[in-house]
């Protein structure tokens, strides 16, 4: 069974599909819904739903860290409330942890013209940032021409299917991170840990991004502090990782 973790910071007119397809997936015991801002909801009437009302923002880590303590689910699900679904890709994903290790596990993630986003990638280094920014290589992982399962560096927190277990060993999200790089942080910390990460190709979802760091300042200069930080915090776990 599984928690699902969403965050809204007015997407209100996202979540009353979105809640009611969740509703539909078995394996869904509970929703934990937070608003991180004011707004006004109309939802499906369900007991599954949990709603944390901020009297103050949070960052994404610390919002999905404050909802982790409402599971009691084996499984806990992060994600986003711009997600949309094909069909359920819960069943699948959750076959992947009967494998040893497997600690977070993804589905491939696809804009909604269908193009495939770059959701699955390598870990970040100085280089490979210059080549992003030439636009020359974005980091994201070639797929399998057989859409095979395989173990990438990290994975994007549009949707992120955690072992609770394993969420709880690594004490979650580091909530240093207001927004951006907490996901590639809390991959890192997977790996330094000796779990796996598995990424799915056959299974998939939409996503809308939104890209807000590409066009505002605020959301930029986030952006650079956040990867600063994965620098200054990661860089070491990352060369230890590496020499595995």
């Amino acid at each position: 069974m599984i928690t699902v973790s969403i965050v809204s910071h007015l997407h209100g007119h996202m979540l009353a599909p979105l809640v009611a397809h969740l509703l539909g997936f078995a394996q869904v015991q509970k929703i934990v819904l937070t608003l991180n801002v004011p707004e006004a909801l109309e939802l499906p009437q369900s007991s599954r739903i949990t709603l944390v009302y901020n009297d103050a923002p949070k960052g994404f880590g610390a919002n999905h860290n404050a909802a982790f303590r409402h599971c009691e689910t084996p499984f806990f699900c992060v994600l986003n409330p711009d997600v949309q679904f094909l069909d359920n890709p819960l069943p699948a994903l959750s076959e992947r942890f009967e494998q040893n290790n497997v600690a977070l596990v993804a589905p491939l993630v696809l804009t909604p013209d269908k193009q495939v986003e770059d959701s699955i990638r390598h870990f970040p280094h100085p280089v490979s940032l210059l080549l992003k920014a030439l636009k020359r290589d974005n980091g994201a992982y070639p797929l399998p021409a057989d859409r095979q399962d395989f173990e990438p560096d990290w994975v994007a927190g549009m949707f992120m299917l955690f072992r609770a277990d394993d969420y709880r060993r690594i004490n979650g999200f580091d909530e240093g991170f207001f927004l951006y790089y907490e996901d590639v942080d809390i991959c890192v910390r997977v790996h330094a840990a000796g779990r796996r990460i598995v990424a799915c190709p056959s299974v998939q979802i939409v996503h809308a991004a939104q890209r807000a760091s590409h066009s505002d300042t605020g959301f930029r200069k986030m952006h650079l502090a956040s990867m600063r930080r994965y620098f200054t915090r990661d860089w070491r776990r990352l060369f230890a990782f590496r020499l595995r």
